[in-house]
């Protein structure tokens, strides 16, 4: 997890290598996540100094930020950039899996089997966890699965290396340098030694994926041993993943969302994030579980979400879905979580079908609809890519002009239209 707009991810967004992008029609403002193809590198300007003169400056930040020359020394020991990881930074995917194929992978049913097998294995660990934090173990532990299949996958890459190459010769080196002085910080607090500060090549690290900044205001010490380790300690880990949750609105007790029917006649365009109603005013509009009754409280606040437009299953979400997205912002990854954590309990299974025959668009495709929709005079913003809300809300505008559902999904079919005379 990495940020303080999300601590783990409010930069941590920026990191997503392989759940941001999961899917490209749920994307709220994460980057690209290489799925298939080769990557093709984005023109980057080369750095202005060597790599040992970058470092001797920065040397003089970190020790006037208060790292120590002895901890700075021993860090930076040996360390040169890694190629590996600018290359990932400056990747441009260009396909993206559909988000039922992202689920497939998330909530395999090898997957639940093991997080079931790990809430039994932490019982103990977890009820204390659960008491002191207010959050339900089954969305800590989805969340342990989703980041590093339960502490077997935490990257292997020194977070040092990875950060001073970003920081050096990176897109964003205020971002890399303010999280290698985290992480520097980190090393001095004496949490855990430089050799055993692996994580991705973004920098995020141990068995919850915190980029450093997030692990200075989040990381716990529950086991009481005087370290807050999320790489050795799944209870530290644990632990640090429920404050984080907590700190960002989590409601215990309150499902993260369920699984909605939507009446014929449904207007699609409140299929947005922007958009909160309570669960009473829903109901009034048509909407209904799609299997069974919730005993949640009618004037809990609540979305609607179409992760796959208006023929894929919808989900009512509440504040609980909001703060999964506070751990990374991507809703794919949210509703991964909250069904995932649904399986542990034995539930997760969807009514609801995915268009599974749809034809994806891919990256080239998605710039296009973006240009073709601002060319029709319907501000699709910068034609990235990325189809994030201002794309969302230029394709619905152009929906109701075509009548067709407006639900700001975008597809083959739109694109087609749009190349129409």
């Amino acid at each position: 997890m990495r940020k303080p707009v999300s601590p783990v991810v409010g930069q941590r967004c920026l990191l997503a290598v392989t759940l941001s992008l999961a899917a490209f029609g749920l994307l709220s403002s994460c980057a690209e996540a290489p799925t298939r193809g080769a990557p093709s590198a984005v023109a980057q300007a080369q750095p202005s100094q060597s790599f040992d003169q970058w470092r001797d400056g920065f040397r003089a930040q970190a020790l006037a930020a208060g790292i120590s020359a002895q901890t700075f020394d021993t860090a930076f020991d040996g360390i040169e950039p890694d190629d590996s990881v600018v290359t990932a930074d400056r990747s441009q995917p260009e396909f993206t899996r559909p988000v039922w194929q992202y689920l497939d992978s998330a909530v395999s049913p090898a997957r639940v089997r093991n997080g079931q097998d790990h809430l039994l294995q932490n019982d103990a660990a977890l009820q204390r966890i659960e008491a002191r934090y207010g959050v339900e173990r089954q969305a800590v532990v989805a969340i342990w699965g989703m980041e590093s299949n339960f502490g077997a996958q935490m990257g292997s890459k020194n977070v040092i290396r990875s950060l001073a190459t970003l920081a050096y010769e990176g897109r964003r080196p205020d971002f890399g340098r303010d999280q290698l002085i985290a992480a520097l910080q980190i090393l001095q607090h004496g949490d855990v030694p430089a050799s055993s500060m692996i994580g991705s090549w973004a920098g995020a690290m141990g068995q919850t994926q915190f980029i450093p900044t997030t692990y200075q205001r989040y990381a716990v010490d529950f086991d009481g041993d005087g370290r807050r380790d999320i790489w050795a300690s799944s209870t530290d880990a644990l632990a640090s993943t429920a404050n984080y949750l907590s700190a960002s609105g989590w409601q215990r007790g309150q499902p993260w969302g369920f699984e909605v029917r939507l009446p014929p006649t449904f207007d699609y365009a409140q299929a947005d994030m922007e958009i909160r109603k309570p669960l009473a005013e829903w109901q009034r509009l048509g909407v209904q579980p799609a299997s069974g009754n919730l005993a949640v409280d009618p004037q809990t606040s609540a979305s609607l979400l179409l992760p796959a437009g208006y023929r894929g299953p919808a989900f009512l979400v509440t504040d609980n879905f909001r703060a999964i997205l506070k751990y990374n912002n991507s809703t794919s990854y949210a509703l991964a979580v909250g069904l995932l954590a649904d399986s542990l309990n034995g539930g997760g299974q969807l009514v609801g079908h995915w268009p599974v025959g749809d034809a994806q668009l891919s990256r080239t495709d998605r710039v296009e609809l973006q240009q073709r929709l601002s060319e029709r005079g319907f501000a699709a913003g910068s034609a990235d890519g990325v189809i994030g809300a201002n794309t969302r809300r230029a394709l619905r505008d152009y929906q109701k002009t075509i009548g067709e559902p407006a639900d700001g999904y975008p597809t083959a079919d739109a694109l087609q239209r749009l190349r129409a005379p």
